[in-house]
């Protein structure tokens, strides 16, 4: 188990960026939030088994998006940290 929290900058507030995220989070299992910061980034944090994290990871920097993804990602910087025994589900903020 472990959790990334990911800072996801581009074109991403305002374009179902972080719904898109919380459907593919919910796939792979995940939970944790997206939500939008002040100066236009996502930040998404996950947490969940290793490969699910690094898949969604993966989704998020794909480039272009064969999933559908709706923006415009230009860089993504993820930090690790200590898995929580307190997060449910997976939400948007």
């Amino acid at each position: 188990m472990i959790r990334a929290t990911i800072f996801v900058r581009g074109r991403v507030q305002g374009v179902g960026f972080r719904w898109w995220t919380r459907a593919r989070a919910l796939e792979l299992g995940l939970v944790g939030h997206a939500r939008n910061t002040a100066d236009g980034r996502v930040e998404v944090v996950a947490q969940g088994p290793e490969q699910a994290v690094a898949a969604l990871e993966t989704l998020l920097r794909e480039e272009p998006s064969r999933h559908g993804r709706p923006g415009r990602v230009d860089s993504c910087a993820v930090q690790h940290g200590i898995p929580r025994e307190d997060l449910r589900g997976f939400v948007e903020r």
